[in-house]
């Protein structure tokens, strides 16, 4: 498919696909906030519970739409660092650090009004399918599988609509699978590939998380 209606068409989509794999004990875990309308397709097609990855950019400082990095919460905080945007800017590990405090705190806020009281899904011995709206440069999924391989999933499957052939490449070794339907040659920005492509508000990500069933393996 060349252009997507919008996520939830999108959503669609990879679930039909998703569903033929027939994938056992699966978690679909999402990147919000554009990734939980998708992710939410693909859970109720499948019969599975729907979690999510809070994954943040670290900005450099002066320049917040730089991305230096990504940090994810957990009991330990995965952070993926750009190391030449590091060495350009002047930062050392220790800075990235501090910067991500900030980030984590907002990560803990929204996760909080997101869940609403709802456990977080164990991953351990179950598939993992996690899912965005599309990837660019992949920064925040790189951030968000590592972190997912440290709750040791039996499989990780990366499912998202659309990506960039080149950063799709580079995170195929972070997973046991990937399903992307739309690789384009030429890739301008995700949102170029959806004719509807609002931003997903704090509503509506709460409202589909409400609406998803409760895990029934736990």
């Amino acid at each position: 498919m060349d252009r997507y209606r919008d996520r939830v068409e999108a959503g669609q989509v990879l679930a039909d696909l998703v569903a033929r794999r027939g994938f056992e004990r699966p978690v679909v875990v999402a990147l919000p906030r554009g990734g939980v309308p998708v992710a939410a397709e693909i859970a109720k097609r499948i019969g599975a519970p729907l979690d999510l990855i809070m994954v943040r950019k670290i900005g450099v400082p002066g320049h917040r739409e730089l991305a230096v990095g990504a940090v994810v919460n957990g009991d330990r905080p995965e952070i993926v660092v750009n190391e030449e945007i590091a060495r350009h800017a002047g930062l050392d590990h220790a800075d990235i650090e501090r910067l991500a405090d900030s980030e984590l705190a907002t990560i803990a806020t929204r996760r909080t009004a997101y869940l609403k009281g709802r456990k977080h899904v164990a991953l351990e011995g179950r598939t993992a399918i996690v899912v965005d709206d599309g990837i660019a440069t992949g920064a925040t999924m790189r951030a968000a599988l590592r972190a997912i391989a440290r709750q040791h999933p039996a499989h990780v499957v990366l499912a998202v609509p659309v990506a960039a052939p080149d950063s799709l490449a580079h995170l195929r070794a972070e997973v046991d699978e990937v399903i992307c339907p739309t690789q384009p040659a030429f890739f301008d920005a995700v949102g170029a590939f959806y004719a509807h492509f609002g931003q997903t508000t704090d509503e509506e990500v709460m409202q589909l998380m409400a609406a998803a069933p409760p895990d029934s393996c736990a």
